[in-house]
C-alpha cells in the first residue's frame, strides 16, 4: 500500500514557480510574433513571395499552438494552487478537533485538583512573572516546575523555581537583580526527577546591599530518585572607584633674574608641583641696558620652568570588590542520585583607574637686551627662553577584586550516589588602568634685543625660544585580583564517592599602563631690531618636547 505525503507550503512555492515560467514563455512568444508571422519576400518574383507566405503560415501555426499550451499551463498552475489550499484546509480541520479534544480531556482531569488544591493533576507549572516571581508547581502526578523570574530591579532576589509533583523536574531559579541573590532551584519529583538549577547572583551595584554582589541560588534537591540541581554562579564584584586628581592650583613662580648694566641674571626655576599642582612658571631672565659709549650688552637667560606635579599615588584608585559566593548544589535523591555541583564564584570587580598627572610648568621668558653707542659698534643679545617643565607621572591603577568562593557540592543519595563537585573559585578582577602622564610645559619666549650705533656694524641677536617640556610617564597598571577559593565537595552515599574537589579561580590580568603625556610646545624666539645698516640675527623657536613613555608593566598574582 502506497502513501502520499503532501506539504502545502511546498505546493504553494511550486505553483508560484510554474506561474513564473509560463509568464516568461508568453513574453518570449509575444516578442517573436512579428518576426515569424509577417516575413517579407526576398525578391519581387512569385517564388520568393510563396516561400515567405509558407514560413509566415508556419509562424502563425506556432503562435496558435503556443496559445493552447499557455492555456493548459495556466489550468495546471490553478490546479496546483487549489490542491495546496485543499491540503492546508484538511490539515487545519484535522488539527483543531484533536487540540480541542486534548484540552477538554486535560481540563476535565485537572478540574477537581485545581479547585481543591489550586494545582493541576497533569501539566507543567507556570513560569514566574514580575508580579509573581516564583515558578508555579508542576502537576501532582506529572509535570515540571516553572522557571523563576529573573529580576531587573536592584536589590530584589530572583524567583525560586517551582517544585515538581510525583514525576518531573524542578524549575530553575531566576537571576537576582543587582546586589541580590539568585533564586533557588525547585525540588524534583517525589518519586523521580531532578532538582532545578539555582539562579545567577546579581552583580554588585553602588548603594545596593552595601556594594556587595549577590550569591548564586542553591540547586534544588531530588527526593527519592534523581540528581540534585547545580548551584548558581555568584555575582560580579563592584568596580573600584577611579582616582580623581585634586586641583591643587599652580606651584610658585621662580624669581626673576637681576637687572644689570652688562649681563642680566638668569631667572629662577619654578617650583615643582605637589599632587594635583601644575608646575610653577620659571622666572624671567634679567634684562640689561648698556648706554655707554663702549661695550656690548647681553640679556640674561630665562629661567627653566618648574616640574609638573605627580598624579595620584598608588592606592588612590579604588580596589575592585570581591565576587559573590557560588550557590550550593542540591542533594541527590534519598535512595539514588548524585549531588549537584556547587556554583562558580563570581568574578572580582575591576580596579579603578589611576589619576591623571598635572602638567609641567611654563619656561621663563628670556631677558631683553638694549645697547647703544655713538663711538663704536655694539652687540645686544637677548636671553634664551627657559625650557618647559616635565609633566608629572600618572597615578597607579587600583588592584582588581578577589574572585568569589565556589559553592559547596550537594550530597549524594544515602544508598547510592556520588557527591557533587565543589564549585570553582571566581576569576580575579582586572587591574585598573594606570593614569595618564601630565603634559610637558610650554617653553619660555626668547628675549628681545635692540642695538643702535651712529656708524655701521652694530649686531642685534634675539634670544632662542625655550624648548617644550617632556611629557610625563604614564602610571603603572593595577595588580590583577586573586582568584577565589574553591568550594567544598559534597559527600557520597553509602555506595558512592565524594565529589571532585574544585580548583581555585584564575588570577585577574594586570591593568594596562597609562599613556605618556604629550610633549610641550616650543615657543617663538625673541625679536631682534637695530639700525638700517646693522646686522640682525633672529633666534630660533624652541623645539617640541618629547612625549612621555607608556608604562605597561602588568602584574598578575
Amino acid at each position: 500500500m502506497s502513501f502520499v505525503v503532501a506539504a502545502p507550503e511546498a505546493l504553494v512555492t511550486a505553483a508560484t514557480d510554474l506561474a513564473g515560467i509560463g509568464s516568461a514563455l508568453g513574453e518570449a512568444n509575444g516578442a517573436a510574433a512579428a518576426t515569424i508571422t509577417a516575413l517579407l519576400p526576398a525578391g519581387a518574383d512569385d517564388v520568393s513571395a510563396a516561400i515567405a507566405s509558407l514560413f509566415g503560415a508556419h509562424g502563425s501555426a506556432y503562435q496558435g499552438v503556443s496559445a493552447q499550451v499557455a492555456a493548459l499551463h495556466q489550468q495546471f498552475v490553478q490546479a496546483v494552487q487549489v490542491g495546496a489550499g485543499a491540503y492546508a484546509g484538511a490539515e487545519a480541520a484535522n488539527a483543531n478537533p484533536l487540540q480541542v479534544l486534548e484540552q477538554d480531556v486535560l481540563g476535565a482531569v485537572n478540574a477537581p485538583t485545581q479547585s481543591l488544591l489550586g494545582r493541576p493533576l497533569i501539566g507543567n507549572g507556570t513560569d514566574g512573572t514580575a508580579a509573581n516571581p516564583n515558578g508555579g508547581a508542576g502537576g501532582l502526578l506529572f509535570g515540571n516546575g516553572g522557571t523563576g523570574f529573573s529580576q531587573t530591579a536592584n536589590g530584589v532576589a530572583g524567583g525560586n523555581g517551582g517544585s515538581a509533583g510525583l514525576f518531573g523536574n524542578g524549575g530553575a531559579g531566576g537571576g537576582g537583580g543587582a546586589g541580590a541573590n539568585g533564586g533557588h532551584g525547585g525540588a524534583g519529583g517525589l518519586l523521580q526527577g531532578n532538582g532545578g538549577a539555582g539562579g545567577l547572583g546579581g552583580a554588585a551595584a553602588a548603594g545596593v546591599n552595601g556594594g556587595n554582589p549577590g550569591s548564586g541560588g542553591a540547586g534544588g534537591s531530588a527526593l527519592l530518585f534523581g540528581n540534585g540541581g547545580a548551584g548558581g554562579q555568584g555575582g560580579m564584584g563592584l568596580a573600584g572607584t577611579t582616582a580623581v586628581t585634586p586641583d591643587g592650583g599652580t606651584a610658585n613662580t621662580g624669581n626673576a633674574g637681576l637687572i644689570s648694566a652688562s649681563v642680566g641674571g638668569p631667572g629662577g626655576n619654578g617650583d615643582g608641583g605637589t599632587v594635583g599642582q601644575v608646575g610653577g612658571t620659571g622666572g624671567a631672565g634679567g634684562s640689561n641696558s648698556a648706554t655707554f659709549d663702549t661695550g656690548d650688552a647681553g640679556g640674561g637667560n630665562g629661567g627653566i620652568g618648574g616640574l609638573g606635579g605627580p598624579g595620584s599615588n598608588a592606592g588612590a584608585a579604588g580596589t575592585g570588590g570581591t565576587g559573590g559566593t557560588g550557590g550550593m548544589g542540591g542533594n541527590g535523591g534519598l535512595l539514588f542520585g548524585n549531588g549537584g555541583a556547587g556554583g562558580q564564584g563570581g568574578t572580582g570587580g575591576t580596579g579603578g583607574a589611576g589619576g591623571i598627572a598635572a602638567n609641567g610648568g611654563v619656561g621663563g621668558a628670556g631677558g631683553a637686551a638694549y645697547a647703544s653707542s655713538s663711538i663704536s659698534a655694539v652687540t645686544a643679545a637677548g636671553g634664551a627662553g627657559g625650557a618647559g617643565g616635565t609633566g608629572g607621572v600618572g597615578g597607579t591603577g587600583g588592584t582588581g577584586g578577589t574572585g568569589g568562593v565556589g559553592g559547596t557540592g550537594g550530597h549524594g543519595g544515602l544508598l547510592l550516589g556520588d557527591g557533587g563537585a565543589a564549585g570553582t573559585g571566581g576569576t580575579g578582577g582586572l587591574g585598573g588602568t594606570g593614569g595618564l602622564g601630565g603634559s610637558g610645559g610650554l617653553g619660555g619666549k626668547g628675549g628681545d634685543s635692540f642695538a643702535i650705533y651712529t656708524g655701521a656694524g652694530e649686531l642685534s641677536i634675539s634670544g632662542n625660544g625655550g624648548a617644550g617640556g617632556t611629557g610625563g610617564v604614564g602610571g603603572v597598571g593595577g595588580t590583577g585580583g586573586s582568584g577565589g577559593a574553591a568550594g567544598t565537595a559534597g559527600q557520597g552515599g553509602l555506595l558512592g564517592q565524594a565529589g571532585l574537589g574544585g580548583s581555585s579561580g584564575v588570577g585577574g590580568t594586570g591593568g594596562a599602563g597609562g599613556g605618556g603625556g604629550a610633549g610641550g610646545d616650543g615657543v617663538q624666539a625673541g625679536t631682534a631690531t637695530a639700525g638700517s645698516d646693522s646686522i640682525i640675527i633672529q633666534g630660533t623657536a624652541g623645539g617640541q618636547g618629547s612625549g612621555g613613555s607608556l608604562n605597561d608593566d602588568r602584574v598578575r598574582p
